[in-house]
């Protein structure tokens, strides 16, 4: 059953990022507010052991609800999806999710390339798509699909990014798309500028600028 589309211009936010990229999540997510009108799904580079403990704790901490994500379940709005240790996360053309555990991209898995490509293909230009600190270029192809069709693409400033290298690939490889006309890095910031540019989306989408507050420190009650 196709999914039913999210409220404004957007049906989901994918995000993905590797080294440095937790302390950005311990930031960003506790503040979205609880009503986020989108699914967010999230590729992050972790060592399988950490990855169950790290999503508890991001649940603890946010308005919003985080789990790992399963087989053929439809995202829903407010709700965090991470991509579980050793599978692909990937979105269907139905937007429902998928798992995989076909082999790595660009010696990952799970790979955020698959997560944006695949979401990209699903929601074309109802997409918004972030990229954190890493190591390496995942997440670059992924985002030049997003920009190509049209989504909304958000880079971390890699002159503030603990880690770099990803977003300066990616950021370097829109830039080129800019060149030739195709797409481009729609925005560059800071960390904190990501979840004000997010909350903004969200009291754009909702009719309610000004409306809604960031989440207190302590989480859901």
């Amino acid at each position: 059953m196709k999914a039913l589309s999210g409220p404004g211009r957007f049906d989901a936010v994918v995000l993905g990022g590797s080294a440095g990229s937790l302390k950005v999540l311990l930031e960003l997510l506790p503040r979205l507010p609880g009503d986020f009108p989108w699914p967010l799904l999230a590729v992050i580079h972790l060592h399988p052991r950490q990855e169950g403990r790290f999503v508890t704790l991001l649940d603890q901490r946010s308005l919003l609800s985080v789990k790992e994500a399963e087989d053929k379940e439809t995202p829903a709005p407010g709700h965090v999806y991470f991509a579980p240790a050793d599978y692909h996360l990937q979105m269907e053309p139905d937007q429902t999710l998928s798992l995989s555990a076909e082999e790595r991209v660009r010696f990952s898995r799970p790979s955020i390339d698959v997560l944006f490509d695949s979401a990209a293909q699903a929601c074309r230009s109802r997409l918004v798509g972030v990229l954190l600190s890493g190591a390496g270029n995942d997440g670059t192809e992924g985002l030049c699909r997003i920009s190509e069709q049209g989504g909304l693409t958000v880079i971390q400033d890699p002159a503030q990014a603990e880690h770099p290298a990803m977003p300066q690939a990616a950021l370097d490889a829109l830039t080129a798309l800019a060149a030739l006309g195709v797409g481009g890095p729609d925005h560059v910031l800071s960390s904190g500028g990501i979840m004000e540019l997010l909350v903004s989306l969200a009291e754009e989408a909702c009719g309610q600028a000004g409306g809604r507050g960031a989440a207190p420190e302590g989480g859901r009650s």
